[in-house]
């Protein structure tokens, strides 16, 4: 089996394994998922355990990509999870904190222009149910979704094709794998833009944190697990607000790509930029020390 993977992660043209592994692992997640449904899984849950299948057969694999492809003697360094010593693991709590923060500040803002635009009614109820769905929402896919775009695809696409352009192509492949495309020619375009630009900051966010992914899980996770908070309990919007404001979606909608959520998305880049120029900044004099 060490020899099979290894053979395909050494295919060429070197973007042919880039291109094929997700496919497969879907394939093969569905695949183990199916016979399930024999020892009464239920038909409409196949697609989520296959999906949950697919990301353990990622984790798996992802040792052997990182040490074949990538040259790296800690995968998980590489992908930017975990590296010895305490010092840096107080990095990846910062870091995670970091985006919790930022995930919050986002969403205070985007809240508090709803409510005093008229738009909304605050709440503020508190469900044990709902706050446990917003802390695994928060930590799986914040971890889930982190790992694979901002870890592995755009790890991958640096070698490929540079560190810029495989900073735009993640992005431009997340904002198409997160899209809906029933929301009409405006609201799939405005919130194509806002997929495209939460994943450059995403990996802005990366480089921030010198390389740590633990920040853009926790911006991520916690602008999902909050949107979900604020729509189940804490938050009212009014019927006859507008979707270019809050964004496409109807009863349930996405405010990347609303006005006002643009306009946090490129607040927080304009921001990023002085925040990843000190970050880059010890590395340059490093170099130059040299």
């Amino acid at each position: 089996m060490k020899q099979l993977l290894d053979r395909f992660l050494l295919l060429q043209p070197v973007w042919l394994p880039t291109l094929l592994f997700v496919p497969l692992l879907y394939a093969l997640g569905w695949l183990a998922a199916v016979p399930l449904t024999l020892l009464g899984l239920p038909g409409d849950q196949v697609s989520f355990t296959g999906t949950l299948m697919s990301f353990v057969l990622f984790l798996l694999v992802m040792p052997r990509w990182a040490a074949v492809r990538w040259s790296a003697s800690q995968p998980w360094a590489a992908l930017g999870i975990s590296k010895k010593g305490s010092i840096n693991r107080s990095i990846h709590a910062a870091g995670l904190l970091r985006g919790l923060f930022i995930a919050a500040g986002l969403l205070t803002l985007i809240t508090s222009i709803v409510l005093i635009g008229g738009w909304g009614r605050w709440l503020g109820h508190i469900d044990g149910i709902h706050v446990l769905n917003a802390v695994l929402l928060c930590l799986g896919v914040g971890f889930a979704e982190e790992l694979i775009f901002r870890g592995w695809l755009w790890t991958e696409l640096n070698r490929i094709i540079g560190s810029r352009g495989g900073a735009v192509a993640q992005a431009v492949i997340f904002s198409l794998v997160h899209t809906r495309f029933n929301l009409g020619l405006a609201g799939m375009g405005g919130l194509l833009v806002g997929l495209f630009m939460l994943g450059i900051i995403l990996a802005r966010q990366r480089q921030a944190d010198q390389g740590s992914l633990w920040g853009c899980i926790g911006l991520h996770g916690g602008l999902v697990a909050g949107w979900f908070l604020l729509l189940n309990d804490w938050l009212q919007l009014s019927p006859q607000t507008p979707s270019w404001l809050v964004g496409p979606g109807g009863d349930a909608p996405n405010p990347l790509g609303g006005v006002i959520g643009l306009t946090c998305l490129m607040t927080l880049f304009l921001i990023q930029r002085t925040a990843v120029a000190k970050a880059d900044r010890p590395a340059t004099g490093a170099r130059n020390a040299s």
